[in-house]
Parts: structure tokens; C-alpha cells; sequence
């Protein structure tokens, strides 16, 4: 009976290796072809080409500490996957049951919004490719400019990609000239657009930048004091 169930444990094992390495396999082929198409270098000249293209040193501060916060407050303690976020994402997941937290880093956004947003390939194949495209962002690039490429190719809604043309349409400003109010509120957008746009629902974006202040608050980058305040310019909110 043992030997038995050693050897159904040893078998399930090697079916598991040899699926996982099969999804791994493939995934390497979707970034390959992906980087075939055009390198990564000179996708990322097309991107800086781009009109509204804005430097990460010509933005505050204060919006910068908020993406950090909200969307990866250890990206600059790890590499282009952060396993400790994986892990929690997980079990997070299992609990709830409804599996919609990811574990992405800043970095492998980056890499789909590169390559994969819009493509058909198979999900699970495309995670890989991402983590494959994201090790070579990490490789040849410098963490600001990673988060630079990032804040220049997130999704805002109402056809608005980056922050530059975000801060254009729903602040009618440039993104250099972003309060802290408005940075926490532009920081918590990207994660469901189509959600929290202040076109969507404004008591939902209103409920998702408390969401960041609260993160950064979490975080250090802002005191209570500070966090207090705006929740309080919330109420005056009129946009």
C-alpha cells in the first residue's frame, strides 16, 4: 500500500514537471516572438517618442511615492517578480475565492503593456512571457526608468494612456503641476479604469484614492495628519 502511494505521489510529480515545464516552454516562445517583432530598446524609443511622453523627474514626488505605494511598495527591494507578493496575492485569493488579486510587479506591467496588452495568446503562456520580458527590462534598465516607462504607458480611461494625457483630460493640467490631492487620486486610476475614472463613478474613485492614501500612509510617505486632510478635501470634491 506504500509503495503504492509512493509511487502515485512520484507519478502526479512528474506529470506536474512536465506540464509546468511545458507552460514555461511555451511562454518563452510568446516572448520570443514578441521581442522578434520589434527589440526591446526600440520599443522603448517608440514609447518615448510619443507627444505626451514626461520624464520621471518632471513629475512630484508625491505622485511617484503614491504609484510606489499603491501598486508596489517593495519594487525597489526586488527583482522584476516579487515573490512575497505572489505568495500573499495567493493566499488572498484562496481565501476570498474570487482570484482576482495579482502579484504583479511594477516591472511586469511594464512588460505587458509593452508587448502583450490586446494579444490573444493564452493567459497563463503570457504570464510567463512577462516574467521572461520583465528580467530583461530589469537587465538593461535602472528602476526610475522602468517606473517611468510604467507612469507613460498605463491605461487611465476615456482613451487616455499615460499620466501626461490623464492629467491633460481630467485635470486639465499638466502632470509636473499635480497637487497631492490630485496625486493620490490620478495614482489609484490605473487599477480598474473603467471603475474608477471620474467619469465612471466619482464615489468610486473617491473610494479608491482613500485606498492609496491609506497605503501611503502605511508606507510612511504620508503622516495621519496629512492623510486626515485630504479625506477631508474629499467632501469638497466637485469634478
Amino acid at each position: 500500500m506504500i509503495k503504492f502511494i509512493k509511487r502515485t505521489l512520484l507519478f502526479i510529480l512528474i506529470v506536474a514537471l512536465i506540464a509546468g515545464g511545458f507552460i514555461v516552454y511555451q511562454g518563452h516562445q510568446v516572448y520570443k516572438n514578441a521581442l522578434n517583432s520589434i527589440s526591446l530598446a526600440d520599443k522603448i524609443e517608440k514609447i518615448k517618442k510619443d507627444d505626451s511622453y514626461v520624464e520621471l523627474s518632471s513629475l512630484p514626488s508625491d505622485y511617484k511615492n503614491a504609484v510606489i505605494s499603491v501598486e508596489d511598495h517593495r519594487y525597489y527591494k526586488h527583482g522584476p517578480i516579487d515573490v512575497i507578493a505572489i505568495i500573499r496575492a495567493t493566499v488572498s485569493n484562496i481565501r476570498s475565492k474570487d482570484f482576482m488579486e495579482g502579484g504583479s510587479t511594477i516591472t511586469q506591467q511594464v512588460a505587458k503593456n509593452l508587448y502583450f496588452i490586446g494579444t490573444d495568446t493564452n493567459s497563463m503562456y503570457r504570464k510567463i512571457a512577462e516574467i521572461f520580458m520583465a528580467y530583461d527590462l530589469e537587465k538593461n534598465y535602472q528602476k526610475d526608468e522602468i517606473l517611468e516607462f510604467y507612469v507613460n504607458t498605463i491605461y487611465f480611461g476615456d482613451g487616455y494612456y499615460g499620466i501626461e494625457e490623464a492629467c491633460q483630460g481630467y485635470l486639465k493640467k499638466p502632470s509636473k503641476d499635480m497637487t497631492l490631492y490630485e496625486a493620490t487620486m490620478m495614482a489609484g486610476i490605473p487599477n480598474a479604469p473603467s471603475v474608477y475614472a471620474p467619469t465612471a463613478n466619482i464615489n468610486l474613485t473617491l473610494s479608491r484614492q482613500k485606498k492609496v492614501i491609506s497605503t501611503m500612509v502605511e508606507n510612511e510617505y504620508l503622516t495621519q495628519e496629512q492623510a486626515d486632510e485630504l479625506i477631508k478635501m474629499q467632501e469638497k470634491e466637485d469634478i
